[in-house]
């Protein structure tokens, strides 16, 4: 029997920079505020520090979530309002903040967002990066009814909506530090 796409690891790769005309302290201090994230993100309404200093390593978020209906329509998503929590794995003010989808047996997941930063043409140039190395349980209970043509095409689909979020939160986020 042949491997599923599902298996692949990494499932996600991605990343996405912008410049921005502020320094990287500054970009630093509103991408480390996950509270703010419904400033920027396409699905993170905002939420709260439920451990831990905020925005330090160890440190875990409880972030509400809203999709549409429209969002790759034919899969069984989770659509509406939902929660997730995810644990703080790297905090260098001025350079790197990442962090790691927890299950909600609330162990880590290979599921790892984050951002870095870096001085560039007297401002600073952000990445926004998502990789995903095993599929989480969310993507196995979303695949699991699927054949393996559906599978690919959900894959496919669920890339370029990641690609255009990555890229619409930076945009987001240039606009907020730079009208602050």
């Amino acid at each position: 029997m042949s491997k599923s796409i599902i298996d692949l690891s990494p499932l996600f790769e991605l990343r996405a920079d912008i410049r921005v005309a502020a320094t990287p302290e500054e970009v630093y201090a509103v991408v480390s505020d996950l509270p703010r994230s419904a400033e920027w993100s396409p699905e993170c309404r905002g939420g709260e520090w439920i451990s831990g200093a905020p925005g330090a390593v160890g440190s875990v978020f409880r972030g509400e979530n809203l999709r549409s209906e429209d969002v790759v329509a034919w899969a069984p998503l989770v659509r509406g309002t939902w929660y997730t929590e995810a644990r703080v794995t790297a905090a260098e003010p001025g350079r790197t903040f990442r962090w790691m989808m927890l299950s909600h047996a609330n162990e880590d997941q290979e599921s790892v967002w984050g951002f870095d930063v870096e001085p560039a043409d007297g401002g600073s140039r952000l990445v926004h990066h998502f990789r995903m190395g095993k599929a989480t349980a969310g993507i196995h209970k979303i695949t699991a009814d699927l054949d393996e043509t559906e599978r690919e095409k959900f894959v496919g689909e669920w890339t370029a909506k990641l690609e255009s979020d990555l890229d619409a939160t930076l945009k987001r986020i240039k606009d907020v530090v730079e009208t602050h």
